[in-house]
């Protein structure tokens, strides 16, 4: 197994080398409405959405020839339909910002989760062609009916090494949504905290919404 190696990684390196499993990330813009049409029914329990989802999308992936053959346009209008819909971007969003988001106007705090959606779609789709014999277990899953925020853990075996992949939802209304993802310990929003904080402290708001509106300019050229 390479988890020991890998877990030497910064973690945005570790995201990016393990990206075509963050399923649910893109698996992360408002809270959107309107539910895109699966191929089997939802599942409103938040192990139940997990499960959905991931089967879903990788059935998707694994029969579509084009996605195959690396359109990534294609994956991206996949994981817009079918993934978007069950996640709280703007909770993502506001959290990698911390105290920074109260900071930004409506409308910055609008464009920035915007643009890191963008980001998200664009970093991570391409590899999501990758998609072939990988398959995945789930841990048991235990909540009090209570609870309103909830982890969902689960096992990918790649090639024979196990990758952990935990998801993290709130309850909203009487849906599910995730908004963090956790990959052999490095959750998304821990890493993308350290970057969007530095952006902020250099350049201020508008200079991390330059920074992000760079990055998918630079990502959409180079497709």
């Amino acid at each position: 197994m390479k988890q020991t190696s890998a877990k030497l990684m910064t973690m945005p390196k570790l995201l990016l080398e393990l990206r075509y499993w963050i399923l649910a990330m893109m698996v992360l813009a408002t809270m959107l409405v309107t539910k895109a049409p699966l191929a089997q029914p939802i599942d409103l329990t938040p192990d139940g959405l997990v499960k959905t989802l991931v089967s879903d999308v990788m059935n998707s992936i694994k029969s579509d020839k084009d996605i195959q053959a690396g359109n990534v346009n294609k994956v991206m209008a996949l994981v817009e339909t079918k993934i978007v819909p069950y996640m709280n971007l703007q909770k993502t969003t506001q959290l990698a910002m911390g105290k920074n988001w109260s900071r930004a106007t409506p409308e910055q705090q609008k464009q920035i989760t915007a643009e890191f959606k963008t980001l998200l779609l664009r970093t991570y789709a391409g590899a999501l062609t990758q998609v072939k014999d990988q398959t995945v277990t789930y841990k048991p899953f235990r909540m009090d009916p209570t609870d309103t925020e909830v982890v969902v853990k689960t096992q990918v075996m790649n090639k024979g090494d196990a990758i952990q992949i935990d998801y993290r939802l709130e309850k909203s209304g009487d849906s599910w949504k995730v908004y963090d993802l956790n990959v052999l310990g490095a959750w998304l929003i821990e890493a993308y905290r350290g970057q969007f904080n530095n952006q902020i402290s250099a350049n201020g708001i508008d200079g991390l919404l330059k920074f992000l509106q760079d990055r998918n300019a630079a990502l959409a050229k180079a497709k």
